[in-house]
C-alpha cells in the first residue's frame, strides 16, 4: 500500500486523538463503531441508487456509494492504526495472507476441475456408455 496512505492515517489519528474527549479506551471503542455507521452510510447509499424506497424514490448515485465504500476504508484504516502503531504491518501481512489464501483456492479449484474433465466421459463414450435397460 502507498506509504502516502499510511502517512495520512497517522495524521487523522494525531488529529482525532488531540481532540478527543474520550479516555483512550473510549475512543479506541467508538472508533471501531465508526465502522458501523459507514457500512450504514454504504446501505443507504446503495438503497437511493437503486430507489428501493417508493417514498423517496432515487437520492443517490452509484458515485455516492463509491465514496461511502471509501469512507468505510478510511474508517477501517484509522481503526486498526489506533489499535497498532504498526498498522501498516498488520495490513501488509493479511493482504498477503488473504492473497495466498486465495491463490492457493484459485489452484486448486482449478486442479479440480481438471480432474473433473478427465473423469467425465467423452461425447462419444456417453451414449456408448448409456445401455438399454434390461430386458426380464
Amino acid at each position: 500500500m502507498d506509504s502516502r496512505i499510511w502517512e495520512s492515517v497517522d495524521h487523522l489519528v494525531a488529529w482525532l486523538d488531540e481532540h478527543s474527549t474520550q479516555s483512550p479506551q473510549e475512543e479506541r471503542l467508538l472508533r471501531l463503531l465508526k465502522l458501523s455507521e459507514e457500512v450504514g452510510e454504504v446501505g443507504a447509499a446503495v438503497i437511493g441508487a437503486t430507489g428501493q424506497n417508493p417514498r423517496k424514490g432515487v437520492t443517490h448515485t452509484w458515485e455516492d456509494v463509491q465514496h461511502e465504500l471509501c469512507d468505510v476504508v478510511f474508517s477501517a484504516l484509522v481503526a486498526l492504526r489506533t489499535l497498532t502503531p504498526d498498522a501498516a504491518r498488520v495490513f501488509a501481512e493479511r493482504l498477503a495472507y488473504v492473497e495466498q489464501r486465495s491463490a492457493a483456492s484459485r489452484d486448486t479449484t482449478g486442479r479440480a476441475a481438471a480432474e473433473d474433465a478427465e473423469d467425465a466421459p467423452e461425447a462419444e463414450g456417453t451414449e456408448q456408455a448409456v445401455a438399454a435397460p434390461k430386458a426380464r
